[in-house]
């Protein structure tokens, strides 16, 4: 195990994702601030990363995605669903659908109201906008000038569009923008893209940081454990090259692995529920009950159709031209279908057991058919349309499986442990099923093929959610923010860990309550006010000295 002066930095960041791009970039801006950020995985230099479409074969490359599985799941017949998560720079925005969505602006103030002091909606808002460019200028609600491009589709399918006519027929609002006071409606999704291609955090944020001097970003770097002096965390264990070595940090180390690296390196380093660090023998720094527990997820079932037209993103002989015409415009253009994130269209719903003016049902249409997260192909044409329940009451959690930090954590998300869940799912699918039976799609000649025109009734769809729901990819949590004397909360309003000096977590682990929405947005948001938090305290310190 080695040491050195070049080891030492002022703030090591623990993870590359969405959180850690946004940290390493703002603390790095100030030149005499000395940063170093760690991924465990590689460079995003996987092709399929920056080509939009060609999200649909991510799920297949297992060098950028950390491939975990729940456990079974017994609400779901005991099966153990697969959780893609990003295993590169960028993370998870460098495998997501790139959907821009910040979730309901009352989620932020539910999270002020349960002990998140300083977190309300108005008070993010600003956040929010500081980290984007909105492709139609700055606004009440919108951006200009921040690193992250927020556009329009630069191609949309003709399905996608007649979903949204149809979603119109049945009576739902055509909404133009999913990130104002009124989301409720169907429309298309604003993308994080540019010139055609995908925008991820590590390319809005690092893409102009190779000539920081004070910048070190170092991948394929397994982190193993925290070392602390007394209660202040000091120093970081990692894994390169097979080499043991400590890297020191002279404020700060920030955790931004996720929901569920970050928890499980914080039980690795003896900060958890003193029973089960003991199971380890790992010896308790701080009990704090809260990590690991308070799981939420966003569970997914998809309505799909099977379509005689030759509309949409087929896996079939007589696609073959257009996909090669494709791409040649969009390698002249980075125009076409090959620009396209798929889960182009969507929506937001109520169902009956939603607040009022409060949508608790999301939409993510794709004009194609899909089998395992793409890891198996569908062949032939069709469509489908996910059914998303916003605010789950399950709740869940990670533990430990090991105290080597080579083997994955248990991931327990405990889906529909709460029977709310399941109600408000077969009320969405019911939903869904409407939509997709408006006039819109006659001419598309299609025929339901999942969960089947014979499943009519609601024990039949129950059967059909726990056989075939999936995660949408949305895992928060772990690392709940709030009031330091709740025994549930990890972080306080700060993010910085309850018990321990210069340690924070700063990503979707924070989340005290999942917002109604893709995630990506509000972890960018919460990178964002939490680099001026440490900034603010970096320069008070010195100003003191």
């Amino acid at each position: 195990m080695s040491t050195s002066p070049s080891n030492e930095f002022d703030y090591i960041i623990v993870g590359g994702g969405s959180a850690g791009c946004v940290l390493a970039s703002r603390l790095s801006e100030d030149p005499a601030i000395s940063v170093c950020l760690l991924e465990a995985g590689g460079k995003d230099t996987h092709p399929l990363i920056h080509i939009p479409f060609g999200l649909s074969l991510l799920s297949r490359v297992k060098s950028v995605n950390w491939g975990y599985e729940t456990t079974p799941q017994a609400g779901l017949n005991h099966r153990k669903l697969y959780w893609p998560r990003g295993k590169t720079l960028g993370g998870s925005s460098s495998i997501n659908a790139m959907c821009y969505i910040r979730g309901q602006y009352s989620d932020y103030d539910d999270w002020a109201a349960a002990g998140a002091t300083g977190w309300s909606a108005a008070e993010v808002l600003p956040w929010f906008k500081k980290a984007e460019h909105y492709f139609a200028g700055e606004d009440t609600f919108h951006g200009r000038g921040g690193p992250l491009q927020v556009n329009q589709l630069r191609h949309v399918d003709e399905l996608s569009k007649t979903f949204i006519k149809a979603g119109v027929q049945y009576g739902l609002s055509k909404c133009e923008d999913f990130n104002r006071d009124s989301r409720v409606g169907v429309g298309l999704y604003h993308v994080t893209q540019h010139n055609g291609q995908r925008w991820s955090a590590a390319q809005a944020y690092l893409s102009d940081t190779h000539k920081r001097a004070n910048l070190h970003i170092k991948t394929q770097i397994q982190v193993n454990h925290i070392q602390f002096c007394g209660t202040a965390a000091k120093r970081v264990e990692v894994l390169c090259k097979g080499e043991l070595k400590l890297l020191h940090a002279r404020h700060e180390i920030i955790l931004s692995a996720g929901a569920i690296n970050s928890p499980q390196l914080l039980l690795l380093s003896g900060i958890g529920p003193e029973k089960e660090l003991d199971l380890h023998n790992i010896k308790t720094r701080v009990n704090l009950p809260g990590v690991g527990k308070n799981l939420q997820d966003h569970l997914d079932a998809i309505v799909q159709y099977k379509s005689k037209s030759r509309h949409g993103y087929a896996v079939a002989a007589s696609a073959l031209p257009g996909y090669f015409n494709a791409a040649i415009r969009y390698l002249l253009k980075r125009e076409g279908m090959l620009s396209s994130n798929i889960a182009e269209a969507g929506g937001f719903a109520c169902s009956s057991k939603a607040q009022p003016d409060k949508p608790d049902l999301q939409f993510h249409f794709l004009p194609a058919r899909l089998n395992d997260h793409g890891r198996k192909t569908a062949f032939g044409y069709g469509f489908g349309l996910h059914v998303c329940n916003l605010y789950p009451r399950s709740r869940g959690e990670v533990t430990l499986q090991s105290p080597d930090p080579a083997i994955a954590p248990k991931i327990d998300p405990n889906y529909l442990s709460h029977n709310d869940d399941i109600e408000i799912l077969v009320g969405g699918i019911k939903l869904a099923r409407k939509i997709l039976t408006m006039p819109a799609f006659d001419e598309f000649h299609a025929t339901e093929w999942l969960p089947g025109p014979d499943i009519t009734d609601e024990a039949g769809l129950i059967r059909f959610i726990r056989e075939k729901a999936e995660t949408i990819y949305h895992p928060v949590g772990t690392c709940k923010m709030g009031e330091p004397d709740d025994e549930t909360c990890v972080v306080d309003n700060q993010l910085r860990v309850i018990g321990i000096t210069n340690l924070r977590v700063v990503d979707a682990s924070v989340i005290p309550t999942i917002t109604g929405g893709n995630t990506h947005a509000p972890v960018v948001m919460i990178a964002e006010r939490a680099a001026a938090l440490i900034l603010q305290r970096y320069r008070q310190s010195h100003s003191v000295a």
